[in-house]
């Protein structure tokens, strides 16, 4: 069964930085897409970012681009989101899922239970 299980959220200050981790397991991760959102308090889940399966093509949502970096390691089954300068903004509880490009955008599923990330001004 897939399973996807983040780790490594936690409290910083803003400007500060933390690096997300996603493990999966049940399903042959090196052949899916993998992806990052968030949800924030009163606020629908968001995707944010997107790598491709063998790490070579990668989208990142505006609101993140230039300080959230998406990375995976396939013989570890393992993906990552490095996030730096964090605002109050960024807030929220944090996601990976399965991803790929539908009609448009991009459209995320099989979602972890998320790690917390709390900014602190």
């Amino acid at each position: 069964q897939l399973k996807l299980v983040e780790s490594g959220g936690g409290s910083v200050h803003a400007g500060g930085s933390l690096t997300l981790s996603c493990v999966a397991s049940g399903f042959g991760f090196d052949s899916y897409a993998i992806g990052w959102g968030r949800q924030a308090p009163g606020k629908e889940r968001e995707g944010l970012t997107c790598i491709s399966s063998g790490g070579d093509g990668r989208y990142v949502s505006d609101s993140v681009k230039g300080r959230f970096t998406i990375s995976r390691d396939n013989g570890k089954n393992t993906a990552y989101l490095r996030m730096n300068n964090l605002t109050p903004e960024d807030a929220a509880v944090y996601y990976c899922a399965t991803c790929w490009y539908g009609v448009g955008q991009y459209e995320y599923d099989y979602w972890g239970q998320g790690t917390r990330v709390t900014v602190s001004s």
